[in-house]
C-alpha cells in the first residue's frame, strides 16, 4: 500500500479530439453515445462516468496516452444518449450489459477498464460478470452502494463535515420527511412538476460537488445550476440509490465475487479525505484484493481532477498501455 504523495510524473496528457463518434440503440428506449480517441489501432481503455447520470466530458479523454484507443460512453439517460434522465429500463445490469454490448459493437476483443466513484462500481460489477475481457482494473473512489456508505452521504456522516452545504441540501425537505432523505429526494426527483423537480435536482447536485474535493472549486458547484444536468444526474442517481444499486448489499465485496477478478492487473487509488465515497470501502476492498495495488492519496478528497489523484491515474493508465 502506499500513502504518500503521487509522483511528479507523468501528467495528465492533453485531451484528442475524436476520431469516431457514433450511437448505440441498446433497447427501444435507449440510444447511447460513445466516442473513439486516439490511436484506432492502439490497445483499448474504455472509460467509465460517475453518478450514475454524470454522463462523460472531453476532459475524461486526459488520463490516456494517444497510442491509447480511448472509448467513452454515455451510460443511460447520461450526458449526449437519450432520452436525458430517463429511468426506464436503468439499472446497473442493464449497464452492464451495455458494456458488453459496446465492445461487440467496435470488434474489442478485450480492453482496460477505467472508472470512479460510481464508475467504480460499474466497472466492478462488470468484471465481475465478464472477466475474460478485462485486461486491467484501473478503479478511483470506490463506492459499492452499500445502505451503510449511502447514509453516509445522504444522511448522517458527511453531514457533520460540511454542515453549512449540508443545510443546503435539507432545505428543498420539510422537517417532516427527513427521516429518509434519499426517498423524500427521489419522490420529488420523480415528481410530474417541472416547478419541485428541477429545485430538488439543483440541491442534491450542488451537495455532491461542494464535498467533492479536498479544497472546494466554485466552478465544478456552478455545474449544478445546469438544469439538464443537474435533473440527469439527480434523478439517476435517486433511482439507483433507493434500489439498492439492483443487488445484494455488499455483493461486490463478497469474496465469491472478488474471486473472479483477483487475476486481472488492477490499480485502486483512493483520496484520504473523500467525503463522497469514505476509504473505508476503498481499503474493504483492498483486504478482500490484496494482488490489486492501492494507492491513498494524503491530500486528495474525491474527484480525480485533484492533482495527487490524477498523477496516480496517469500513471497506472501508463502502465497498463502493454498489458
Amino acid at each position: 500500500m502506499s500513502d504518500s504523495p503521487a509522483p511528479s510524473a507523468p501528467h495528465a496528457y492533453a485531451p484528442l479530439e475524436p476520431y469516431d463518434k457514433g450511437r448505440l440503440q441498446v433497447d427501444g428506449v435507449h440510444s447511447l453515445y460513445y466516442e473513439q480517441s486516439g490511436d484506432p489501432n492502439g490497445p483499448a481503455v474504455i472509460f467509465i462516468h460517475g453518478g450514475p447520470g454524470g454522463g462523460t466530458s472531453h476532459s475524461d479523454r486526459k488520463y490516456f496516452a494517444p497510442t491509447y484507443r480511448t472509448i467513452l460512453l454515455d451510460q443511460r439517460g447520461a450526458g449526449q444518449s437519450t432520452p436525458s434522465a430517463s429511468l426506464e429500463n436503468n439499472t446497473t445490469w442493464d449497464l452492464v450489459e451495455d458494456l458488453e454490448r459496446l465492445r461487440k459493437h467496435l470488434g474489442v476483443e478485450r480492453w482496460v477498464v477505467f472508472g470512479g466513484s460510481w464508475g467504480s462500481t460499474l466497472s466492478l460489477a462488470y468484471a465481475q460478470k465478464y472477466p475474460e475481457v478485462v485486461k486491467g482494473l484501473i478503479l478511483r473512489g470506490i463506492f459499492t452502494l452499500r445502505r451503510s456508505e449511502l447514509l453516509w452521504f445522504y444522511q448522517d456522516g458527511a453531514s457533520h463535515i460540511f454542515p453549512d452545504a449540508f443545510d443546503d441540501y435539507l432545505a428543498p425537505i420539510p422537517p417532516s420527511d427527513r427521516s429518509d432523505l434519499i426517498s423524500a429526494y427521489y419522490a420529488r426527483l420523480t415528481s410530474d412538476d417541472a416547478g419541485v423537480r428541477v429545485p430538488a435536482a439543483k440541491a442534491w447536485s450542488t451537495w455532491e460537488l461542494q464535498t467533492s474535493r479536498l479544497y472546494v472549486n466554485p466552478d465544478d458547484v456552478k455545474k449544478a445550476d445546469q438544469d439538464e444536468w443537474a435533473l440527469a444526474f439527480a434523478r439517476i442517481e435517486a433511482h439507483y440509490f433507493v434500489n439498492a444499486g439492483f443487488m445484494r448489499d455488499g455483493q461486490l465485496l463478497e469474496k465469491g465475487e472478488v474471486d473472479k477478478i483477483r487475476h486481472i492487473p488492477t490499480v485502486i487509488v483512493q483520496g484520504r479525505y473523500d467525503l463522497v465515497c469514505p476509504a473505508k470501502t476503498a481499503w474493504e476492498l483492498h483486504k478482500v484484493f490484496p494482488e490489486a495495488e492501492f494507492h491513498i492519496v494524503p491530500d486528495a478528497g474525491h474527484s480525480a481532477k485533484e492533482q495527487g489523484i490524477t498523477k496516480l491515474l496517469v500513471q497506472a493508465a501508463d502502465k497498463f498501455r502493454t498489458l
